[in-house]
C-alpha cells in the first residue's frame, strides 16, 4: 500500500484532474470493497449517516466517534484506495478528530459549518488542516458549508447562493482546497457557484431523481460528486423489495452475483 502522504496527494489530485471525481459512499469494509473493485473508482469516501445507521444510531454525531472511527479503519485497510472520511462537524474538536481520523489511515475529510458564525467555521477549517500538516501530509479538506441544507422553506434562492459563495470563499483562503455545497442542484444556482469560488472548487451531492448526472456537472466544472447515504439507501431498497418478492412467494432476482 502507498504511503499515507502519497495517498493524501492522489486524492487531491483527482480533484484537480478536469475529470469529475465520483465517489459512491461506503459504509462498511464489504460495500468498500465492491465500489472499490468498479472500474474507474480512484478513491473512496465515507458516509457519515450510512454507518451510525449499520450500528442504530441517528445522523448527527450520535454514533460514538470511537466506534466510527474503528469502521473507517477497517474501511481503509480493505482498501489500497485513498479514502476521505465524513466526520461531521468535529465532533466538538475538529482538529482532534481530524488527527485520529488520519492516524486511522483518512487522507481527505468532510467537514460541516453548521451555519456557524463564520469566523468560528473558519477557525475549524484551519485546525483540520493543521492535523493534515502535524502528521506530515496536505489533507483534503471538503470544507462543507450548509447555507442550502439549513435554510428555511421559501428562502430567497439568489440569497443563498450568495451566501454559499461567501463561506466557500472563506474556506478557501483558509486553505481548504474545495467547498462541499448539498442542497445545490438546480444548473444555474450550480454555474453561479463555480463562478463565485473558481473551476473544480465545488463539490456535490447526488440525491436520487433531483441531481444531474455526473458528465453534465463535469461539463461545469464541478470538482467532485459523492452520494452520501443514497447508495446505503439503493442497497437497503434492493434488500427490501428482494424480500418483499421471497416472502410473496417468488424468488431472488436472476443474476444476483457473489460479491462477498
Amino acid at each position: 500500500m502507498s504511503t499515507l502522504a502519497e495517498r493524501a496527494r492522489t486524492l487531491a489530485d483527482l480533484h484537480a484532474d478536469e475529470r469529475i471525481l465520483v465517489l459512491p459512499n461506503v459504509w462498511d469494509v464489504v460495500s468498500a470493497k465492491v465500489v472499490a473493485d468498479v472500474e474507474g473508482v480512484a478513491a473512496l469516501a465515507t458516509a457519515s449517516h450510512s454507518i451510525a445507521a449499520t450500528f442504530g444510531y441517528e445522523d448527527g454525531e450520535n454514533i460514538p466517534l470511537e466506534l466510527h472511527l474503528d469502521m473507517v479503519g477497517r474501511i481503509v485497510r480493505a482498501v489500497d484506495l485513498p479514502v476521505s472520511m465524513d466526520f461531521e462537524s468535529g465532533y466538538g474538536d475538529p482538529g482532534a478528530t481530524a488527527a485520529k481520523a488520519i492516524e486511522a489511515g483518512v487522507v481527505g475529510g468532510n467537514l460541516e459549518d453548521g451555519m456557524r458564525p463564520l469566523d468560528e467555521a473558519v477557525a475549524a477549517v484551519r485546525a483540520v488542516l493543521e492535523a493534515g500538516r502535524s502528521a506530515g501530509i496536505d489533507f483534503v479538506l471538503n470544507a462543507r458549508t450548509d447555507a442550502f441544507v439549513r435554510a428555511a422553506d421559501g428562502a430567497d434562492r439568489d440569497g443563498l447562493v450568495d451566501e454559499a459563495i461567501t463561506r466557500g470563499r472563506a474556506f478557501l483562503e483558509a486553505g481548504a482546497p474545495v467547498v462541499f455545497v448539498p442542497g445545490l442542484v438546480d444548473r444555474e444556482e450550480i454555474r453561479r457557484v463555480v463562478a463565485g469560488l473558481g473551476e473544480r472548487k465545488l463539490t456535490l451531492i447526488s440525491p436520487p431523481g433531483a441531481a444531474l448526472p455526473a458528465r453534465e456537472l463535469q461539463a461545469l466544472s464541478v470538482a467532485r460528486l459523492s452520494t452520501g447515504p443514497f447508495t446505503q439507501r439503493v442497497a437497503l431498497t434492493a434488500l427490501q423489495d428482494a424480500a418483499a418478492e421471497v416472502v410473496g412467494g417468488g424468488v431472488l432476482p436472476a443474476g444476483t452475483r457473489p460479491l462477498n
